[in-house]
């Protein structure tokens, strides 16, 4: 099925119910408002993309804004990352907005909602409001300063204001219904007193509006058409609602707010709250781990923009939570390096294989495609030498008519190189092998057109010669955690689910082409597995990190156990 032939997802058919009912498209609006408190995660891309995908497909502008009402949390450093992150998906925004920007605006409404009865400061303690919220199944009961007179509330909030009071002495609460089934509706808070310094505003307000109260007036402020929220937020549209009741003009566009699926990943935490307590104690090397399923952290492992707005695109936009299996996203990128990332050869798990009829001191730079896929890659010279380096595996001393690799007595290719045979080996005191012999074709060079060069083995092996090897550290990433659901079982700290194999670091072996690789760059270790130049990398100390394997692993452990 073609992108133009894909049905409409709920959040679009909404969209065209709105067209079709009269809602003029030039006034579609749309925004992603992330709050600075922490780096933004695989989750959020999911949001980014259907507010952007949006705005493309309605040729409608898209804010981004910054939700940043808590001080307390929220950092510059995050600001920076979310707008890196956000153009490295390949997205760029309307206008750069922040709830800070409104400040005055919403002091303002709270004001008039005062004047209007519609607001009270109430000077509990934070254990006597929860106390007299009441519960689920119990109505809550008015507090004892529900009923302060309007004067009485103007000065206190105005105190607020001015820094009089100290943290948590007062709040200003919107007066709505404590008995209401939905107690985010029984008389929540609008503001709270907080004497930190702001990242934007810095020490001007010693008061901060709440999240509910300051999302939906800032979707009304920017003319916001549709507010798409995750599905947590349903029980909040009844009070966002009401919120604009307080201030909406009839003659200016009022945001709808709905709710989509969130995006939740197996062996994967997804709350910033617990990201954040693995890189405050150390437990992952900051939030562009590339074990970490932040945007940054796949962004460092490998994962490129396009297979991450494919994994997003495949997954869709439902009304329904379920948990997706990481193996799709690791199968979207995959697929996207399997077109793009040139073939090269590196050994990470060596042993020595000694030709011994090669011509000592002979070298060769023999030809070899850098892509099956993509022919515009082209090809490179690779140094071939009577002593080289293939992986430890690749090997069996005796083996079975079903291992095609190299044994004593068979034969196999070198990749681009020649058909060898296994002769002997060489063991240390404690029998462990340190050398394989063996003798080559010297007329079945890969490409020669010669009879040898035609004919068949079963197995191909990949190599680096000895002599021209560059040493590099390999850093191989897993699964951050070993458990599926990490975070499902509350009577347990999730960080009980660690993966101890989440990293492994060793030395490899790599041909020499990849002397000048650079950060970012991308690369098929051929047999092995997709590999990206990692940050830390530089010429003469070259670091990879593994981005995926060839295929999923983790399908054929599952299936053992």
């Amino acid at each position: 099925m073609s992108t133009e032939e894909k049905s409409l997802h709920f959040i679009e058919q909404i969209i065209e119910d709105s067209l079709s009912g009269g809602f003029s498209q030039d006034k579609l609006r749309f925004r992603f408002p992330p709050e600075p408190n922490g780096y933004l995660h695989i989750g959020h891309a999911k949001a980014i993309c259907l507010n952007f995908g949006l705005g493309l497909k309605y040729n409608a502008p898209v804010n981004l804004r910054f939700d940043d009402t808590n001080p307390a949390k929220e950092e510059q450093e995050y600001v920076d990352a979310i707008k890196t992150d956000l153009k490295w998906l390949g997205f760029e925004w309307a206008k750069e907005c922040y709830a800070s920007d409104y400040f005055q605006q919403l002091y303002d409404w709270a004001v008039l909602m005062i004047q209007n009865g519609k607001a009270y400061v109430d000077s509990q303690s934070s254990e006597d409001m929860a106390i007299q919220k009441g519960t689920p199944t119990q109505p809550g009961v008015d507090g004892p300063f529900r009923n302060r007179s309007v004067e009485e509330n103007l000065a206190l909030f105005e105190g607020m204001k001015r820094g009089d009071f100290p943290e948590g002495s007062h709040v200003l609460r919107a007066k709505i219904d404590m008995k209401s089934t939905n107690m985010l509706m029984r008389d929540p808070l609008m503001y709270r007193v907080l004497h930190r310094h702001h990242h934007r505003t810095g020490n001007n307000w010693k008061i901060y509006p709440m999240y509910d109260f300051a999302h939906g007036e800032s979707d009304y402020i920017e003319q916001i058409s549709h507010s798409i929220c995750t599905l947590e937020f349903v029980m909040h549209r009844e009070l966002y609602n009401w919120f604009l009741d307080q201030i909406a003009n009839p003659n200016k566009v009022r945001p709808n707010q709905y709710e989509f699926a969130r995006l939740n990943l197996n062996y994967t935490v997804m709350s910033k709250r617990k990201l954040l307590q693995l890189v405050q104690e150390n437990i992952v090397n900051g939030w562009d781990d590339p074990r970490m399923p932040t945007i940054s952290g796949l962004r460092r492992r490998g994962y490129t923009a396009n297979s991450i707005r494919k994994f997003c695109d495949t997954i869709g936009v439902a009304k329904r939570e379920n948990v997706i299996d990481v193996s799709l996203l690791e199968f979207c990128i995959r697929e996207d390096l399997n077109k793009t990332a040139p073939r090269v050869m590196a050994v990470l798990d060596p042993i020595k294989l000694v030709i011994i009829n090669y011509p000592a001191g002979k070298e060769e730079w023999l030809e070899a495609e850098n892509s099956q896929e993509d022919e515009s890659l082209g090809y490179r010279k690779v140094p071939f030498s009577g002593e080289l380096y293939i992986e430890k595996d690749d090997f069996l001393e005796e083996a079975n008519n079903k291992f095609f690799r190299l044994t004593l007595g068979k034969e196999v290719r070198l990749k681009n190189a020649y058909i060898i045979k296994g002769e002997s080996v060489v063991k240390d005191a404690d029998g462990n092998i340190t050398e394989i012999h063996c003798t080559y074709d010297d007329d079945s060079r890969s490409g020669s057109g010669s009879e040898a060069s035609q004919r068949k083995v079963k197995g191909t092996l990949h190599w680096v010669s000895i002599a021209h090897a560059i040493p590099a550290e390999i850093r191989l990433y897993d699964r951050l955690f070993s458990e599926e659901s990490p975070d499902a079982q509350k009577e347990i700290d999730f960080k009980e689910f660690l993966n101890p194999k989440s990293l492994e670091i060793i030395t490899g072996y790599i041909e020499p082409s990849l002397a000048e690789a650079k950060p970012s760059e991308r690369y098929q270790f051929q047999r092995l597995g997709y590999f990206c130049v990692d940050n830390d990398s530089k010429t003469g100390a070259l670091v990879f990190n593994k981005t995926v394997g060839l295929k999923d692993s983790w399908v054929k452990t599952e299936a053992k156990q």
